[in-house]
């Protein structure tokens, strides 16, 4: 029987109230005043003509250092006013000789050249004559001030690190989490200043699968977060699972390291490698990483930046600081010692057979465990009700949750005719000057490899749109003679309008890889830039012949996966989108269908050309728009705004740059029709184009340039983002005046646009006005509503599960949750349910210990390898609107909620629809940004916590279609922090 859910737990604590307050003592060090301008100097020495020079002292490499042979210091981002922490009652873990010791190392390692010795003489000369000195100091780990405008706690900045710090050794001093199984033995892991919180990591488990055995740990991360116009910090539980690489490749015989990627390895040494320094209950961290070596022309592996060991050259270490080809060649023998040394795996090691993430009661389980933690001063967060502001949390078109079997043809026709309806409002739409008399036409084009993906393709379309007959189909000679100008022409007539599809074959080596060096070699930039550029060309030209309206048209591409060109730098997906939309067609790419190993599209193939389509269909602005349910609530009209900035910044594993604001424009027509005009604001022309128009006018902002030759070339971080705000606030000026006359809701997703529109952070927004330049705050424009939606990622929304009545195993039900608060709340929460292709993670699944089965099944099942996916927790904030005119904010949150429902999508959304389609604005924009959401869809709506250390994060946005994303372990892939939902 299905439960009914009136309330959902967070995990996540707050102070029993504002003046609640806990004072640490701590010793702490100052890294002193006088010391700055020295070090700079020297560090500044013999710098280019040109050169950015350095602002602050260059600490990452003595941090590092930290990070390995002194896991117990608390390292603060500078500047502060105290750089590095220890508690009171922990053994002093760098005493004086030690830690003179390493800053003497550290020295010469920021300026190891021969011609720079005696500048380097003179400055350790200097800086040994006033040595850092530890001073006992307290903290106030809880009371914060909150901002003046908005009442938000503003927590300060030594809280981030020490309170979570804190909170996690009160976690620790509980002992052993006792399970079924055994008892999980946590141990805290350093921090380094980038790093967000604190973390526990519990001793390697094994899991056996066949002959081999594999090997994870249950993780738990405690970080620190503040929630518009609420006094009270909160501190975010998220407990999920850490997988240890320990596979071996048959051809190197060591673990395999991703490309330009930073691996992260545990350490616990027998002994404290540093002599004199004590021996920490911590695990140490290092990193290593596989690197091209141009001297001896081929790839080698070794710890990052030389390793901790590096900065100590000459030092007699009490133990040696392992290699890391060790470790590689036999990482279970590492592991199994204690964990010795254990290599954090990612999804691109390969497969692992115990999969990510933790379900809803176990992870209620371990947080009611750790709970036994907090003190008197305070609490876990108070419980979520479900709206009461309508009957149901769906739209009123939604697509019903189960059909009967008499009752499926009916619904499908149904949704074949809102598709219909919506297409032939979007054709109208780009085609204003056509006769009014004739049907509407949607022209798309099939560029096609593989007679089965042709005809798959065919079929799916006709299924979608509810189609009557073949199109006057041809035969297979004149499939394969077709070309661009004279292509195998299909044509639908239907009441609402008329479907023409031209198919043509992908030819002139346009489907090959890029014409680079092949792998193993170095790819410059501006050589991968040439390569684009002439793929590029080729395309446009190629499909040019094919196209003579000047309304965007689609293309459906086949083409091969990125992991069957010979490495990522030849895959031509990103010129081919450019060339094409050159030519005028937005295109939606489907890989080739084919058998390889374990990897079989050929299976999935009508699933795979179905979604293509569907996606295909959305980059013309096609959709059926979800209506709210609340009637009068919402004022009359009431369309959607909102916007997302694509902005990557060039690293060494990003090779592409770029600023661009992206603002979409959701109007519904018509009440029971589903029918919406999607729009995007055009900068140039200041007003509102087509979507799909906007799409190709994006790629004229895709500048594939070598480094330094203009949009993202290399230059100061400081300057870069003033300007990129600057920019932002003038084109978010400009937007905003187009929108007066209607009452419109403008969407903006925290994590995405607070960086350059910085109204939005905690610390500045206040409730009913707004910002968006350098003049003050002001009172919102009467037909504005102002919500930021903020996700999961880097920890910000908490995890949560539903209270089931029935005293059972707690769930994770789908619905609009609010606070209960006397005032009328500001800030909301909104879950999904589980898509489908992943019911079998269950709500009761155990990662530790065997569980009875369900039914007459009996006997008892592990769920270690079952992935342990949970629908995210959305935060919804108004933060303005007109309550003196008759809004509720409320209501405003459900048709937020409602908006991540449409009709059409086989899953609810991690983002509203209009936020949604904004994000995906950015795939004519960068390269790569296809791929790596990919690799972290599960960011934004579905994840499993994965095996992930923190590291500094490129941070790209993700918000995709719910549980549509590539594997649940696809978070890991980044090795940097990342959230569980």
């Amino acid at each position: 029987m299905p439960v009914n859910y009136d309330s959902i737990r967070t995990a996540s604590w707050q102070p029993v109230s504002q003046d609640a307050g806990v004072v640490g003592r701590y010793r702490a060090l100052r890294f002193p005043e006088n010391w700055r301008d020295t070090i700079l100097a020297l560090c500044n020495l013999g710098r280019p003509e040109g050169a950015e020079p350095y602002r602050t002292v260059p600490t990452y490499r003595f941090e590092q250092v930290i990070q390995a042979f002194a896991p117990d210091l608390l390292v603060l981002p500078r500047p502060s006013e105290r750089w590095l922490y220890v508690p009171e009652e922990v053994a002093d873990p760098l005493p004086g000789p030690v830690l003179r010791a390493l800053l003497d190392r550290w020295l010469g390692d920021l300026r190891p050249e021969s011609e720079h010795r005696a500048a380097l003489k003179d400055v350790r000369a200097e800086l040994s004559a006033s040595p850092p000195t530890w001073e006992p100091v307290e903290v106030e780990l809880l009371r914060c001030p909150t901002t003046p405008g908005g009442g938000t706690a503003s927590p300060l900045a030594q809280q981030f690190t020490l309170s979570t710090d804190w909170l996690a050794r009160r976690v620790l001093a509980l002992g052993p989490y006792e399970h079924a199984a055994g008892r999980l033995q946590f141990r805290a892991v350093p921090r380094g200043p980038r790093d967000k919180g604190a973390e526990l990591v519990s001793q390697p488990l094994p899991f056996v699968s066949g002959t081999r055995t594999w090997w994870y740990s249950i993780v738990l991360n405690i970080t620190l977060h503040t929630v518009p116009f609420d006094s009270l910090p909160r501190f975010n539980l998220h407990f999920g699972v850490r997988r240890w690489a320990t596979r071996v490749s048959s051809t190197t015989g060591k673990v395999h390291l991703p490309y330009r990627r930073k691996t992260t390895v545990v350490l616990r040494p027998r002994v404290p490698y540093l002599p004199g320094a004590p021996r920490s209950e911590r695990y140490a961290l290092a990193r290593v990483e596989r690197r091209w070596d141009r001297e001896r022309a081929e790839w080698t592996t070794s710890w990052v930046n030389g390793g901790p060991a590096g900065i100590l050259r000459g030092i007699s270490l009490a133990e040696p600081f392992p290699g890391a080809e060790e470790i590689l060649s036999s990482p279970e023998d590492w592991l199994d010692q204690g964990l010795r040394a254990g290599i954090v795996y990612s999804t691109a090691m390969g497969g692992h057979e115990v999969k990510a993430g933790l379900m809803s009661h176990q992870r209620s389980e371990l947080t009611e465990w750790a709970e036994q933690a907090l003190p008197a001063e305070m609490r876990a967060a108070p419980a979520l009700v479900r709206t009461r502001r309508a009957k149901s949390s769906k739209p009123l078109n939604a697509a019903p949750a189960s059909v009967k079997k008499e009752d499926k043809q009916e619904t499908d026709v149904r949704r074949s005719s809102e598709r219909r309806m919506s297409a032939a409002f979007a054709m109208s739409s780009l085609a204003p000057d056509a006769d009014p008399e004739t049907l509407p036409v949607l022209e798309a084009r099939l560029l096609w490899q593989t007679r089965e993906l042709r005809e798959a393709a065919i079929a799916e379309l006709v299924e979608q749109l509810g189609l009557k007959g073949d199109g006057d189909a041809m035969s297979e000679e004149q499939h394969e003679a077709a070309r661009p100008g004279d292509p195998v022409l299909l044509e639908w007539q239907s009441a609402e309008l008329t479907m023409r599809l031209r198919c043509i074959k992908l030819t002139a080596g346009l489907g090959e890889g890029l014409a680079l060096a092949p792998k193993g070699t170095p790819r410059p930039l501006s050589a991968i830039s040439t390569a684009v550029q002439a793929r590029r060309t080729s395309a446009r030209g190629w499909l040019a012949e094919d196209i003579t309206n000047k309304n965007p048209t689609l293309a459906l591409v086949e083409l091969d996966r990125r992991a069957d060109f010979e490495t990522g730098d030849h895959d031509p997906k990103f010129a081919l989108r450019l060339g094409f939309a050159d030519a005028g067609a937005v295109t939606q790419f489907v890989t080739v269908p084919k058998k390889a190993g374990r990897y079989d599209s050929v299976k999935t193939l009508g699933h795979r050309v179905s979604m293509a389509w569907d996606d295909g269909l959305r980059q013309l602005g096609i959709r059926v728009h979800p209506e709210h349910s609340l009637g009068e609530r919402l004022p009359a009209g009431l369309r959607y705004a909102a916007i997302w900035l694509v902005r990557k910044n060039r690293t060494a594993r990003n090779r592409w740059a770029a600023h661009v604001p992206i603002a979409v424009l959701v109007t519904p027509r018509g009440s029971g029709s589903g029918v919406a005009d999607v729009q995007g604001w055009d900068p140039e022309a200041n007003e509102w184009i087509s979507y799909p128009a906007l799409l190709l006018k994006l790629t004229r902002l895709a500048e594939v340039s070598v480094p330094g030759s203009g949009n993202g070339g290399q230059g100061s971080y400081y300057r870069d983002m003033d300007q990129q705000r600057r920019d932002t606030e003038e084109w978010l000026q400009k937007m905003l005046r187009s929108l007066r006359g209607t009452p419109t809701l403008l969407l903006a997703h925290g994590q995405n646009a607070r960086s350059h529109w910085t109204w939005l952070q905690d610390g500045r927004v206040e409730p009913d006005r707004i910002r968006d330049g350098h003049a003050p705050g002001r009172r919102l424009h009467p037909d504005l509503r102002l919500v930021r939606v903020r996700t999961a990622r880097d920890r910000e929304t908490p995890q949560w599960w539903g209270l089931n009545p029935k005293d059972e195993a707690n769930g994770l039900p789908s619905h609009l949750w609010v606070p209960q608060s006397e005032g009328m709340s500001r800030v909301f929460y909104s879950t999904t349910p589980k898509p489908a292709q992943f019911r079998t993670s269950a709500i009761e699944a155990d990662k530790l210990a065997p569980r009875p089965r369900r039914g007459s099944e009996g006997g008892s099942r592990i769920d270690t390898n079952i992935p342990g996916w949970n629908p995210g927790l959305v935060e919804i904030a108004v933060l303005g609107c007109h309550q003196d005119d008759g809004d509720d904010p409320e209501s405003l949150a459900f048709a937020v909620h409602q908006l991540r429902q449409p009709p059409d999508y086989p899953q609810a959304l991690a983002l509203p629809l209009p936020l949604h389609l904004a994000e995906l604005g950015q795939e004519y924009v960068l390269p790569t940004i296809a791929e790596e959401d990919a690799d972290t869809a599960v960011e934004g709506a579905y994840s499993t916590e994965g095996d992930v250390v923190s590291a500094a994060a490129d941070d790209p946005d993700a918000a995709i279609v719910a549980g549509l994303g590539t594997g649940p372990d696809s978070e890991e892939d980044r090795q940097a922090s990342m959230p569980d939902m």
